[in-house]
């Protein structure tokens, strides 16, 4: 297995808001793509071979920082390629609460004025609003379908603070069914890895966090699970921040869920392709510009 060494402390690479190396204005638009690296072999290869590469994978992740702008430009443009390939398809949105599907299957339908839709897009997600317009209309405008995967933020917040065992039978319930917190040493071996800052917490504040990460990566894994079972012929497109897309984050609670197969693309971390050891236990393909 060929190693692919990337030039920065993976704790920065994988920071709880996944900050990332800006990308070029303008990169993924038009015919100029970002070139690929395949971290299998270590080749660089060109946007539409990786698209060819995927093939009928059923869930994609492309992850992001979620305020770089170059980030979604990318993502938009693995939706659009993926779309014109002919194959189903679907958008997985760490950006919205499941609860919050019925929204946005109208948002696809046409039957919500924007006004409107903000208020919730806002209601489920800080960040500006012109990051990912371009993905929310270029969904509406082909039909396609939007699946919101996150967990009420509250939940997460108190699992963060008092532990998954301080949530009281109702919180429980706002869960989807079976969800447990067996965080062990592997994991949280996993998440000291890549969440360095959180290092000097005490071990509760750290088997704490460890717990939410876990929680809300399971859970985002359950709906979209779901989604996929409900739909045979799709590959869903997963948005979400490049810690929960890391193969260790939701693909694999993804595949304990239910054994499906998953492509991770990671956009480039600062300093390129030349120090700390990146797998493909880790991601399939970086994103190079």
């Amino acid at each position: 297995m060929r190693r692919i060494f990337i030039s920065f402390p993976l704790s920065v690479f994988l920071s709880l808001a996944g900050i990332l190396l800006p990308l070029r204005a303008g990169a993924a638009e038009d015919n100029h793509y970002p070139r690929v690296l395949r971290v299998q072999d270590g080749k660089i290869i060109t946007f539409d071979q990786m698209i060819r590469d995927i093939g009928r994978t059923r869930a994609v992740f492309v992850g992001e920082s979620h305020g770089n702008s170059g980030h979604h430009k990318a993502q938009l443009a693995v939706i659009k390629k993926l779309r014109n390939s002919r194959i189903p398809l679907a958008v997985g949105l760490e950006m919205f609460r499941a609860n919050s599907q019925e929204a946005l299957n109208r948002w696809i339908r046409g039957e919500m004025t924007l006004q409107k839709f903000l208020r919730i897009y806002y209601d489920n997600w800080s960040l500006p609003w012109a990051l990912y317009s371009d993905i929310f209309f270029y969904a509406r405008e082909k039909g396609i379908p939007l699946v919101g995967l996150n967990i009420p933020r509250h939940i997460t917040r108190k699992v963060a603070r008092k532990g998954f065992s301080s949530l009281t039978p109702s919180e429980l319930k706002e869960l989807p069914p079976g969800i447990t917190c067996d965080v062990d040493r592997e994991y949280m071996d996993f998440i000291r890895r890549m969440y360095k800052a959180h290092n000097g917490r005490g071990t509760e504040s750290f088997t704490r966090f460890c717990e939410a990460q876990m929680i809300w990566d399971k859970v985002m894994a359950w709906h979209l699970t779901a989604y996929l079972k409900q739909h045979p012929g799709s590959t869903v497109v997963v948005l979400a921040g490049t810690g929960h897309s890391w193969k260790r984050g939701i693909p694999a609670q993804l595949r304990k869920d239910s054994g499906f197969a998953c492509t991770v693309i990671l956009p480039e971390p600062p300093g390129g392709v030349r120090h700390t050891v990146i797998t493909p236990d880790d991601a399939d393909y970086l994103f190079l510009w």
